[in-house]
C-alpha cells in the first residue's frame, strides 16, 4: 500500500487533454449516427415480451448503421477508462461529459438535424468556456 508521501498526483498534460477530447468526440460524434441507425426500432411489434425482445435485438445487430457507431462509441469508453487512470477524476469526468454534448450537437447539425437556433450555440459556447476554465484551473 502506498503511503501519502509516495503517491504522485495525476498530471495534466497535452496528452491528457487530447485523450479527453478524443473520448468526447468518440462519444458525441457517434450519438446522432446511433440514433439514425436505430430508425424503425419503435415500429417493431411482437405478440409476446420474449418475441419483442428477439425482434429488437435482431433488428439492431443486423444493422451496420447502428453497430459501427456503437462500436466506436464503446471504444471511446475504453479510452475514457485509460484516461481516468492517468488524469484527475475531477478534470476528466466533467470535461469528457460536457464536451460530448457539444460534439453531439455539432455532428447532428452536420447531418442536417434541425436545432433550436441561438440557444444551442449559446449553450455550446458556455460549455466550452466552462471546460476551458476547468482545464486551466487544473493546469495552473
Amino acid at each position: 500500500m502506498d503511503s501519502p508521501e509516495n503517491t504522485v498526483p495525476a498530471s495534466v498534460d497535452i496528452y491528457a487533454v487530447l485523450s479527453i477530447l478524443l473520448v468526447a468526440i468518440m462519444w458525441g460524434a457517434t450519438n446522432p449516427f446511433i440514433k439514425r441507425g436505430s430508425i424503425g426500432y419503435n415500429e417493431l411489434k411482437a405478440d409476446s415480451k420474449l418475441g419483442q425482445l428477439w425482434l429488437e435485438v435482431r433488428f439492431l445487430i443486423t444493422r451496420w448503421q447502428y453497430l459501427l457507431p456503437l462500436v466506436i462509441n464503446q471504444l471511446g469508453s475504453i479510452v475514457y477508462v485509460l484516461t481516468l487512470q492517468r488524469t484527475e477524476l475531477s478534470l476528466t469526468v466533467p470535461m469528457a461529459n460536457s464536451l460530448t454534448f457539444v460534439f453531439t450537437a455539432i455532428t447532428a447539425r452536420l447531418l442536417g438535424e434541425r436545432q433550436s437556433g441561438w440557444k444551442i450555440y449559446c449553450g455550446m459556447t458556455l460549455v466550452i468556456l466552462g471546460t476551458v476554465i476547468c482545464g486551466l484551473d487544473k493546469m495552473l
